[in-house]
C-alpha cells in the first residue's frame, strides 16, 4: 500500500491503489478456490502451511521487483516507549472485547484488560507529545482528510470486514456447505470485489475520490441489507446473489479507495506513516468488529435446543447483518467528512 501512496496524487495514484486492490480481489477469488480445495483434500491446517512456500517465494520476487527506498533522514531514533505502549494497549482492549462474552462484561479480567488498555494509550498519547522522534507525529492528526480516512478504514472493517465470515457460518452451519462448495459459494462476492476495486480508480479520477467513496459505501450497504434480508433457513443460494453482488462491489470499490482517501493530502516524507496509522486502524476494527458482531450473533445460541439450532443460528446472524447495516451508514456519514477534490 505504501508503493501505491507514492504515486503523484490523481490520475497516477488511484490507477495504482486500483491495480492494488485488484490485485487483492483476485488473490481472494483465488484463495477461495484453493482454500476449499485444499481443506477439502488434505485438512483444514493446510491452508496454513501453503502460505509459506507462498511468502518465500514472495519475499525472493521482492528484490528484483521493488525499488530501493530513497536515503533515509538520520538522526530518527526508534520511540520504542511508544511502541510498547501502542500495542499492548491495543492488544489488551481488542482482548477484553473478544473476552467479554465469554467471561462476562463486567469480569474483573476483562474490565481490568479495558481499564489497563486505556491507561496505556492515554500514555502513549503523552509520550509522542513529548518524543523528538514519535512514531505518530501528532501534528498529522490535525489533517482532516487523514483522520477522516483512518475513521472509515476502521468502520470499513468492523462492518464489511465481518460479512464473509457470517456468510461463512451461514453456508456452512446453516446449510451444511462443505469446505469445498463453500469457496465456490465466495466466487459470486469475490469477482463482484475484483470488479469495484478495478472501476474505483477511474471512476475517482473522473469523479473525485469523495464521491466515489460514499457511493461505494452506499452500494455495499445496499448489499448487505439485501444479503440480511433473504438469509433464512430455507433459502437458497441464489436468491442471496444480488446482494452479494452489490456487497462486492461496494466492498471492492471501497477498499480500494479509503486508503488513496487517507493519504492524499499528506506530504511525501509522512506518506509511510499516514499508510501505516491506516492499515493499523484497518486491523484494530477488523479485530473489534468481529468480536463485537460475533458476541451479537450468539446471544441468543446458548438457549436454543439442537432441533431450534439452524433457526437460532441463522436469526443471530441475521440480526449481526443489520448491525453492519448500521455501522456502514454510520460509515458513509463520516465520509462526508473528507474534503471534495
Amino acid at each position: 500500500m505504501k508503493r501505491a501512496a507514492r504515486f503523484a496524487e490523481g490520475r497516477e495514484r488511484n490507477r495504482a491503489f486500483a491495480v492494488w486492490g485488484t490485485a487483492g480481489g483476485s488473490g481472494m477469488i483465488l484463495g477461495s478456490l484453493l482454500g476449499g480445495l485444499l481443506t477439502q483434500a488434505f485438512g483444514w491446517a493446510s491452508v496454513f502451511y501453503v502460505n509459506v512456500p507462498l511468502a518465500a517465494l514472495a519475499a525472493l520476487l521482492a528484490f528484483p521487483l521493488i525499488a530501493p527506498d530513497a536515503p533515509r533522514a538520520t538522526g530518527r531514533t526508534l520511540d520504542l516507549a511508544g511502541a510498547l505502549t501502542s500495542t499492548v494497549g491495543i492488544t489488551l482492549i481488542v482482548f477484553a472485547l473478544v473476552q467479554g462474552p465469554e467471561s462476562g462484561w463486567g469480569s474483573a479480567t476483562v474490565v481490568g484488560a479495558a481499564l489497563l488498555g486505556a491507561v496505556l494509550l492515554g500514555a502513549f498519547i503523552a509520550i509522542e507529545r513529548r518524543s523528538s522522534g514519535p512514531l505518530l507525529p501528532l501534528r498529522l492528526l490535525r489533517d482532516r482528510d487523514l483522520t477522516t480516512g483512518t475513521l472509515i478504514t476502521f468502520l470499513y472493517m468492523g462492518t464489511f470486514g465481518t460479512l464473509l465470515y457470517f456468510l461463512t457460518v451461514y453456508f456452512q452451519s446453516v446449510h451444511g456447505y462443505g469446505a469445498m462448495r463453500t469457496g465456490m459459494a465466495f466466487l459470486v462476492p469475490m469477482l463482484a470485489i475484483a470488479a469495484g476495486s478495478q472501476g474505483a480508480g477511474r471512476l475517482a479520477t473522473r469523479h473525485g475520490i469523495r464521491a466515489i467513496m460514499i457511493a461505494s459505501l452506499v452500494v455495499g450497504g445496499l448489499g448487505a441489507a439485501t444479503v440480511g434480508a433473504t438469509v433464512s433457513v430455507d433459502g437458497s443460494y441464489l436468491a442471496l446473489v444480488p446482494g452479494l453482488i452489490l456487497l462486492g462491489i461496494g466492498q471492492g470499490a471501497g477498499y480500494t479507495l479509503m486508503f488513496g482517501a487517507a493519504t492524499r493530502n499528506v506530504a511525501p516524507a509522512d506518506q509511510g506513516i499516514a499508510s501505516g496509522l491506516a492499515s493499523t486502524s484497518q486491523q484494530i476494527g477488523g479485530a473489534m468488529g468481529l468480536a463485537l458482531m460475533v458476541a451479537v450473533a450468539n446471544s441468543g445460541l446458548p438457549e436454543a435446543s439442537s432441533e431450534e439450532f439452524a433457526s437460532a443460528t441463522t436469526d443471530g446472524l441475521r440480526t449481526a447483518i443489520w448491525c453492519t447495516v448500521a455501522g456502514i451508514v454510520l460509515t458513509t456519514i463520516a465520509a462526508f467528512r473528507l474534503r471534495k477534490a
